[in-house]
């Protein structure tokens, strides 16, 4: 599965690849890494890039995960990528915000990287 990792905080890049560094090694999981809404949906619109799973931070600078998904939901061609979102913001109109503009799941911060496994390992 190819994943995409969207955030603005570089360190998660390290988290990612430390913690999934077995399934990335067995060729289960395939991850890339844009630090932006922007840079995201750039790199997304490339056709090698649209069977993407996207796990996206919510509270960014520029433009937010929020925004991001209801423009993959618009402007990426059908069917648009499986987007999860996580945020550190336990309040329920973030988690109403994100479901109502089409997120599949959302995940809360810190990130519980066995529930992470365990859920993208049920998409396969």
């Amino acid at each position: 599965m190819r994943i995409l990792v969207v955030d603005d905080e570089q360190d998660v890049k390290t988290l990612f690849l430390q913690s999934f560094r077995r399934e990335i090694r067995e060729g289960l999981f395939d991850f890339f890494f844009c630090f932006s809404g922007e840079e995201a949906l750039d790199f997304i619109k490339k056709p090698e890039h649209q069977s993407m799973l996207v796990l996206s931070d919510i509270n960014m600078p520029g433009m937010t995960g929020i925004e991001m998904l209801i423009k993959i939901n618009t402007e990426i061609p059908p069917p648009p990528p499986i987007v999860m979102m996580i945020t550190a913001y336990t309040d329920k109109e973030n988690y109403h915000q994100a479901m109502d503009n089409g997120a599949h799941y959302v995940f809360n911060k810190p990130l519980d990287f066995h529930a992470l496994k365990e859920k993208l390992i049920e998409l396969q």
